[in-house]
């Protein structure tokens, strides 16, 4: 993950950050990226900010910060967990976000700072719809797993779309048996998230008892999350988002950041792009 090859990128140093992201904002957004070699998420949200960075054609600039190498950088922004982006806008820190998120959503957090592609930046790629039917890819995956049962990236094709089915058993075992290059997939991630939040519904009470419980205690934590990871897994997608902001506002440290946690998850799992950049925005403000 180098930033020589792109001119819209560099790697931002804490000797160099004063000129090159506070003072340099004051023309155009920076985005401050911390992130380290060894961390397979970052590896995944890079490129994607290193292509927008491109395409955007200096909209905004792209700072990469090693933690690694710049220990004091990422103490002096309170960064917990990598990778962890900021905007810079203004010479002041305006927005940030933890872990890896769509595109589609980075696009939507940049146009809600005003940061849109400068005129000659390249055209957004067409975005695959997702399949209307999970049973029916399901049956034509297994077939295609059949016919060719060396090509991994199919099964966890298979694995996803047994997972929109409910067939969470099946799913697992095909995600657990795949190969090192494919843990730290996007998809995979996003099967994982949807395996803890399962794991995390069974045996819950049913959600009437969860409701009355949080109608007769509204800082009872521990059934908000409940009932949100219900109504998540159920499509109730943003009654979902919205108790587990709530958990964030009342208790930003409970249990050691299950509603931040949780809210990444959901945003890993929840397709609505639209949906995601509105609670992503209202989680950094309450973060940040």
């Amino acid at each position: 993950m180098t930033a020589d090859a792109n001119p819209h990128v560099f790697d931002a140093t804490a000797e160099t950050f004063q000129d090159e992201v506070l003072q340099r904002s004051l023309q155009t957004p920076v985005l401050v990226d911390f992130w380290a070699e060894w961390c397979g998420p970052c590896k995944q949200l890079g490129p994607v900010l290193e292509k927008l960075a491109t395409e955007y054609n200096g909209a905004f600039v792209l700072a990469k910060v090693d933690v690694d190498k710049e220990q004091q950088l990422a103490a002096a922004f309170q960064v917990r967990s990598i990778p962890t982006v900021f905007l810079v806008k203004d010479g002041q820190l305006a927005d940030g976000f933890p872990g890896v998120i769509p595109e589609g959503t980075l696009r939507e957090f940049l146009k809600t700072h005003g940061i849109e592609p400068r005129a000659g930046a390249e055209p957004p790629a067409p975005v695959d719809e997702a399949p209307v039917d999970p049973h029916a890819e399901v049956v034509r995956l297994r077939h295609e797993v059949s016919e060719k049962p060396e090509d991994d990236a199919l099964k966890l094709d298979l694995a996803l779309a047994l997972l929109r089915t409910g067939a969470t058993a099946e799913a697992e075992q095909l995600i657990d048996a795949l190969p090192a290059n494919l843990a730290t997939d996007d998809r995979t991630e996003r099967a994982r998230a949807h395996l803890r939040l399962v794991a995390a519904a069974k045996d819950a009470p049913a959600a009437d008892v969860l409701e009355a419980a949080i109608a007769a205690d509204a800082t009872d934590l521990r059934a908000r999350y409940l009932l949100a990871v219900q109504r998540l897994l159920g499509g109730r997608e943003e009654d979902a988002l919205e108790h587990l902001i709530e958990m964030l506002r009342r208790d930003r440290q409970y249990q050691d950041g299950l509603a931040r946690r949780t809210l990444i998850d959901a945003f890993r799992v929840v397709q609505d792009d639209d949906l995601v950049g509105r609670y992503r925005r209202r989680m950094s403000s309450l973060l940040f």
